[in-house]
């Protein structure tokens, strides 16, 4: 995995130019292109070989900083098949999770790849992150998006497409796995095959958006008795307005996105010892298990003509990357018309 985090831009590189009033727009690199607004142009040949953080003039004098984008940044202007999770999740996720180098970490379902990216990262070239998505065309452009951030496909992710239940048992034998972060409708359909995969003292994250979500998947890992006690939480973030002595908190925030839930895999035969819990409506009725179906949960969906234009547009930008990695590397030479 080779994506550069410093030094000049090159050809291929992703800019972000950031105009006048905070406007943004993401660009990548190509000699002899040129990049137009509504009030004059900006030549990709002036910007290549400038140092990352430079303020440069178009063509009527408006000023631009460019700067190569960051991991959330990317992530957050990506083509999306399925819904992200997004920054401040995945940041916690990492956390929660304790995602570390070389370490062999299993993700259902891998949406659009915005957590894929994060996990690649943390695990390193040393570990392995084995994805798992129902759909061909969220699969698609999942690959797209990671080759797109790292110029090529990473040698330490496989994508499967298929279910988890029945395809997880078939690549990851019993206790060999470090870490389960499960982004899906039902994920306490997964437990028992999550339980055997993980090794003792592995980490299962399940992220949820709704609380009737929350109730079932908690109260799954308990049922297991396989589990230590699920710690469910949510992260919140509030900006700050800063000036002089005018400092006060954003009038917005990034509220309510999903809940983690995290839980740890006990040693074969151990039993948890009993925490002591306030009396409470812990039991539920088969009327109460409908009601968190995925059916009756609802699963937002995206037009096919939708998801086919953002598979093209994932492709492209992954082309462009890999041609850009190609050249570097002493590869293949690929023409404009073979990567266009």
């Amino acid at each position: 995995m080779t994506a550069q985090y410093s030094g000049p831009f090159r050809e291929g590189d992703r800019v972000q130019l950031t105009g006048p009033k905070g406007k943004l727009n993401s660009i990548t690199l190509e000699s002899g292109k040129v990049f137009h607004t509504h009030r004059g142009f900006i030549d990709h040949d002036a910007l290549i070989g400038l140092p990352d953080g430079s303020v440069v003039k178009n063509s009527v004098g408006v000023e631009h900083l460019a700067l190569r984008p960051l991991l959330t940044d990317f992530v957050m202007s990506m083509p999306r098949g399925a819904a992200i999770i997004y920054p401040k999740d995945a940041a916690q996720i990492l956390a929660q999770a304790d995602v570390f180098p070389g370490a062999t970490v299993v993700e259902a379902g891998v949406g659009s790849g915005a957590l894929s990216l994060w996990l690649l990262r943390a695990i390193g070239p040393e570990g392995h992150l084995s994805s798992f998505e129902r759909r061909d065309e969220f699969a698609d452009v999942a690959r797209a998006n990671v080759a797109a951030y790292f110029g090529r496909d990473p040698e330490s992710w496989t994508v499967t497409v298929g279910d988890l239940v029945e395809a997880l048992p078939a690549t990851h034998p019993d206790h060999t796995v470090d870490r389960v972060v499960l982004d899906m409708l039902a994920p306490w359909e997964c437990i028992d095959v999550v339980a055997a995969a993980l090794k003792p003292g592995g980490v299962v994250l399940c992220y949820v958006a709704t609380v009737t979500q929350l109730s079932r998947v908690v109260e799954a890992m308990r049922e297991s008795d396989v589990f230590t006690n699920p710690v469910p939480s949510e992260t919140m973030v509030r900006g700050w307005h800063v000036e002089g002595l005018a400092v006060r908190p954003d009038h917005r925030m990034i509220g309510h996105t999903g809940f983690l839930v995290t839980a740890r895999r006990l040693a074969p035969g151990s039993i948890l010892p009993e925490l002591k819990r306030r009396a409470s409506k812990s039991d539920f009725s088969e009327e109460d298990v409908e009601a968190w179906t995925p059916g009756a949960l609802g699963e937002r969906g995206i037009s096919a003509k939708s998801l086919r234009k953002r598979v093209r547009a994932a492709t492209a930008t992954a082309d462009a990357a890999k041609a850009r990695e190609a050249r570097e590397s002493g590869g293949i030479q690929l023409h404009d018309d073979e990567i266009g």
